[in-house]
């Protein structure tokens, strides 16, 4: 086996890529041999010593193909130190008031694949990329109500935190 991480993602508007680069030049700068790719581009698990695989959350809930992508690698993930990362505007409310709920949204990983370590991160919000007009007039409601506030939410230095962890549980 060779000492290669992968560093994965589904990412509906862009903000979990961008935190999947940066877990990954992390990763890299501690010296580890890291690729980054997107989960649909992934095939096979096997070059890799260890995986990172992260998901944007949406409807409480991380991407179907995420989910897909654990069951579909499932037996090959569970040899090997896995280590899982969400990105969700949620922990952007409140000063990160609801990180015990956004935690549960973990659940599933859980039960697919025991992660050696989990990231939990806010993403970014910007109404006008939302697909759905029926969401973007939500959004737009909350705005005005003060409970979400558009930008980026990511906190670089909590990501790059996390990610200079993970060596020690990722090469054993």
């Amino acid at each position: 086996m060779n000492d290669k991480i992968l560093v994965t993602y589904a990412s509906r508007l862009g903000a979990t890529v961008g935190v999947a680069e940066a877990i990954g030049k992390t990763l890299a700068e501690s010296g580890l041999i890291v690729e980054v790719h997107d989960m649909k581009d992934v095939k096979d698990l096997s070059p890799y010593r260890a995986v990172v695989a992260g998901s944007a959350i949406q409807g409480n809930q991380w991407l179907p193909e995420a989910i897909q992508f654990l069951q579909t690698h499932r037996a090959e993930l569970i040899k090997k130190p896995f280590a899982v990362f969400l990105v969700c505007m949620t922990l952007a409310i409140g000063e990160g008031k609801y990180r015990k709920e956004v935690e549960e949204f973990l659940l599933p990983v859980r039960q697919l694949v025991k992660p050696v370590s989990e990231g939990l991160f806010a993403g970014v919000l910007d109404i006008k990329r939302i697909p759905s007009y029926s969401k973007r007039l939500q959004f737009r409601i909350s705005l005005m109500l003060g409970i979400w506030k558009e930008g980026d939410h990511r906190d670089w230095d909590a990501i790059h935190e996390w990610a200079a962890g993970l060596p020690a549980l990722l090469i054993k």
